[in-house]
């Protein structure tokens, strides 16, 4: 493993797991898959094969995952909805690694992609010297995946304009790509599919049409439900990320864990854990993906200016950026403040004065 890289695809970040799963396996493997739909459910929501541990990759609603690896052995494509920092994007990325080998084939989703991007472009300066021509031809993911029977990936897909999404349309309907410069169709292989996420925040961005939507099957992840599993996720993310950043701290005690979460799914949800008392939720989404950014940027604080251990100081600077994205918000973080976190008592009193002070 090149420990240069700043950030390893999944398939070779788990690259020991993967080839456990697939030494062992006595299942059926769909056609253009790496092993089974059984393996490919232990390797995201762990267990343990011979005596390889497979560490959980998702956390949360198992059946779901299972509707997802059920719907890309047949022909219909999947669409992962949810709030942001629910892991689609995590889930699809691990999907696609354990059943292809290869999750790369990514395009991710702005208001700048284009047609080309989802079905292929030219090299230009080829195509002007000897015109059209395969060699002249810049396929993209999807194109690829058609070839070889994989999966393409397609990130926040509610962020393209409407006539790109429509083009995913016939490609899904049909299974093959036409070039009418080269009079050539490319018909999919056994094993395509496409894997599209959705930010539920987006909604009325580029809404889906109907037409699009009833070519996926639509899985939505929901937010973690319990603070145990947030905390969970949080840790498991934060030691995985810490792995592999030059932080030079130690990781977060479950003691500082758990108050990230609190004061996240708090502000979240608009009132107290205990549902005693209500409070003012600011305009951000305070999601798990910003409590684990959080947590990863107080570690950089106390290993680059600290002790090594993160104190309230680091936790406060990173709550200030993540909960305060507008004016109004200081109001509400405020208020929480003073409502909420002051009358928590000696364990919360360190933590309140580091974020009081930077409010002033």
């Amino acid at each position: 493993m090149d420990n240069s890289i700043l950030r390893l695809p999944a398939e070779q970040l788990f690259e020991e797991e993967l080839n456990a799963l697939i030494k062992a396996e006595t299942d059926p493997i769909p056609a253009g898959w790496r092993m089974s739909p059984r393996s490919v459910k232990t390797y995201i929501c762990g267990g343990k094969v011979g005596k390889t541990a497979i560490t959980p990759k998702y956390i949360g609603h198992e059946r779901l995952v299972e509707i997802a690896i059920a719907t890309l052995v047949t022909d219909r494509a999947l669409l992962l909805i949810g709030e942001p920092g629910t892991a689609k994007s995590w889930l699809s990325e691990h999907l696609t690694a354990a059943i292809n080998g290869n999750s790369s084939r990514v395009i991710q989703g702005t208001a700048g992609t284009t047609e080309e991007q989802i079905r292929y472009s030219w090299n230009y300066a080829m195509l002007i010297a000897n015109g059209p021509s395969e060699a002249a031809m810049l396929k993209s993911p999807v194109f690829t995946a058609m070839e070889v029977g994989a999966i393409a990936r397609i990130e926040e897909i509610s962020r393209c304009a409407s006539e790109v999404q429509d083009t995913l349309i016939s490609l899904l309907s049909e299974k093959r790509i036409s070039v009418p410069e080269l009079s050539l169709e490319v018909p999919a292989k056994k094993g395509f599919s496409i894997i599209a996420t959705a930010n539920t925040r987006d909604r009325g961005v580029n809404d889906m049409s109907a037409a699009l939507k009833r070519r996926f099957n639509i899985v939505v992840l929901p937010a973690p439900e319990t603070l145990e599993e947030e905390m969970d996720i949080v840790k498991t993310r934060v030691e995985q990320l810490s792995g592999s950043l030059d932080l030079n701290a130690a990781l977060p005690k479950d003691a500082v864990i758990e108050k990230i979460c609190t004061i996240f799914r708090e502000l979240r949800a608009g009132e107290t854990l205990d549902k005693k008392q209500k409070v003012k939720a600011p305009a951000g989404v305070l999601s798990t993906a910003e409590a684990i950014s959080l947590l990863c940027n107080s570690m950089a604080l106390a290993g680059s200016f600290g002790s090594g251990d993160i104190s309230d100081d680091d936790i406060a600077a990173g709550l200030q950026g993540a909960v305060v994205k507008e004016d109004k918000d200081t109001v509400a973080w405020k208020e929480y403040l003073e409502n909420i976190m002051k009358k928590r008592g000696s364990e919360w009193s360190g933590l309140y004065k580091a974020c009081r002070e930077l409010n002033e």
